[in-house]
This record gives C-alpha cells, sequence and structure tokens, in this order.
C-alpha cells in the first residue's frame, strides 16, 4: 500500500472496517475503529499494511486486525507475516490480533499461509480474490462495496471499462456530497495501487471532468460541437432575417438541438460500455445513461 502518511488516518480506519466487514464478514463496528502505527526501527525498516483496533458488534471483542495486500506470490509471506505479529504484539501486549493476507495478484495463489517449526505451528488465513465474485460487491451499489471491487478479478471484462463504471457510479452515490466522494476516491486510489491500476484511475478521473455528473451520461463533448454548429447556423439565418436578431434566436436553436444530439450520442456510448460489462441489468443502464429501455435493448442486439 501507498505511502500511509499523505492518506488520513479517517479514511484508512473507514477502509480498513470496510474489509473486515465486507470481505472478511467479522461483523464490526464502524464507529469503533482506531488505525494503529505499526512502524518499527531495526535494521530495516518494516511496516505491516493496515493495522487497526476494532470491536465486534456480535460480542463486543476487541481486536487488532492486521491486513496484508499481496499482489504476488512470495514464499517467504509466512516468516513475514509472522514478524509482523511479533512487532505487533510487542508494542500492544496482550491485545488479540487477527491476521488475514489478502491475495489480488494475476497469477494462481501457491503461498502457504502457514509456518510450522518443531516447537511452533503459526497460520493465518488468506483471501484469494480471484473467488470473491465481483458482482456481488457491484450489486450491493454502496460507496463501501464499490471501492472493495477493485480488488477484485475482473475476468475477461475489459480493465478500463470496469474501473470507469466504478469511479463514476461513484460520483453519482456520491452527489453533491464532494468531500465525501473525494474520501471515497482516496480509498480507490490507495487500493488500486496494488493492482497497478493507477493510470486507469488517472483515465476514470479525467473521464470525470467531461460528465454533467446530474445526468451522469450529459458529456460536455458533444455540447461543444453542439454551441459551434449552433453559432454557424445562427449566423446563416441572421444574414437571411436580420443579423441580430437572427443570430439571437439561430445561436439559441442551434445550442440546443446541438446539445441534445451530443447528449443523445454520448449516452449512447455510456450504454454501450456498460452492456459490454456484462453484469449490470438493462433496466440499471437505461436509467444511468437516460435512455429508454427499448434504446439500450437495441444497443444490445446491435452488439
Amino acid at each position: 500500500m501507498r505511502n500511509k502518511d499523505i492518506i488520513s488516518k479517517s479514511v484508512l480506519g473507514h477502509l480498513a472496517a470496510d474489509i473486515a466487514n465486507l470481505l472478511l464478514g467479522l461483523g464490526v463496528d464502524m464507529d469503533a475503529v482506531e488505525l494503529l502505527d505499526t512502524e518499527q526501527q531495526r535494521v530495516e525498516q518494516r511496516r505491516a499494511d493496515l493495522v487497526a483496533r476494532m470491536r465486534r458488534q456480535a460480542d463486543g471483542e476487541n481486536f487488532i486486525l492486521h491486513i496484508e495486500i499481496q499482489n504476488q506470490n512470495d514464499s517467504t509471506m509466512p516468516l513475514r507475516m509472522l514478524r509482523y505479529f511479533t512487532d505487533i504484539q510487542l508494542a500492544h501486549p496482550g491485545s488479540s490480533i487477527h491476521q488475514h493476507l489478502i491475495y489480488i495478484g494475476r497469477g494462481r495463489l501457491t503461498m502457504p499461509g502457514h509456518f510450522n517449526a518443531p516447537t511452533l505451528a503459526y497460520h493465518y488465513p488468506i483471501l484469494d480474490m480471484h473467488n470473491v465474485d465481483c458482482s456481488l460487491l457491484l450489486d450491493q451499489d454502496t460507496p463501501d462495496a464499490l471501492v472493495l471491487a477493485i480488488l477484485c478479478d475482473f475476468k475477461e471484462k475489459p480493465t478500463q471499462d470496469m474501473v470507469n463504471y466504478i469511479v463514476l457510479r461513484l460520483r453519482e452515490l456520491m452527489g453533491e456530497d464532494e468531500r465525501g466522494f473525494r474520501n471515497y476516491f482516496e480509498m480507490l486510489e490507495t487500493l488500486a495501487e496494488n493492482r497497478d491500476l493507477q493510470p486507469n484511475i488517472k483515465e476514470a478521473e479525467q473521464m470525470l471532468t467531461q460528465v454533467d455528473v446530474t445526468k451522469f451520461a450529459s458529456y460536455s463533448w458533444g455540447m461543444r460541437d453542439g454551441i459551434e454548429k449552433g453559432i454557424e447556423k445562427g449566423i446563416e439565418k441572421g444574414i437571411e432575417k436580420g443579423i441580430e436578431k437572427g443570430i439571437e434566436k439561430g445561436i439559441e436553436k442551434g445550442i440546443e438541438k446541438g446539445r441534445l444530439e451530443g447528449e443523445l450520442k454520448k449516452a449512447r456510448e455510456v450504454a454501450r460500455n456498460l452492456l459490454q460489462l456484462g453484469v449490470i441489468p438493462e433496466t440499471e443502464i437505461a436509467r444511468i445513461a437516460g435512455l429508454p429501455l427499448e434504446e439500450v435493448q437495441k444497443l444490445r442486439m446491435q452488439h
């Protein structure tokens, strides 16, 4: 995970709780999460990925959760996890420590989740994200689930299309809550770095600047084309009917017509991209793109 010094503790704490609840099923209290500093000074500097003190809602148990996110197989991982365990235990004597490794690499998981010696038997659970159905997180349609979906194996789905959908849907769900959106986007960037998806996140972020989020599918690209066409038509009519009045009316009509044409074109593009994902119902695509359901069904048949 990237440098935690540039990420707020509240954001990381929220992320730790989301992983605990949505991926690990630990049922922790979202309001009782304390991020812990785990940096230890030895010959080398090491820091566990994410460590937080939490409380289970069901029985009130307080424990420390250590989450390690790994994007490649490492045969030394059990020993590394053991060293993290001893460092955390020494820093917090008497605390109950739960460790989980989340594997997000492309290759098949081959790392063991245990280390055995004549006088020691140590183990920890590994969650292989290849076995997590991404559609289950997307179907929850909450900001927290969308953020964690970035860790999923997208299978045959185009990576950029999936990242675009996650970012755009997150923007739509957060509405006018700009601060909330930035916090979730920060979590998304943090997790995406583990999968080397920073360029995809950057492209999706740039796309947001071209989207009218109040309608989700109304792009400014079409608006610009409409203005240019409207000015041209307005000038032509102005010459015929009176320059001042003609230009005014012609520009208004041309802009409106061009805007509608541009919005429709881009709405269809959004619908086609979402249809390619194959995980979103047609009715939901129609709502997001702002198109009639019949239009979405026609687009599907064209594919």
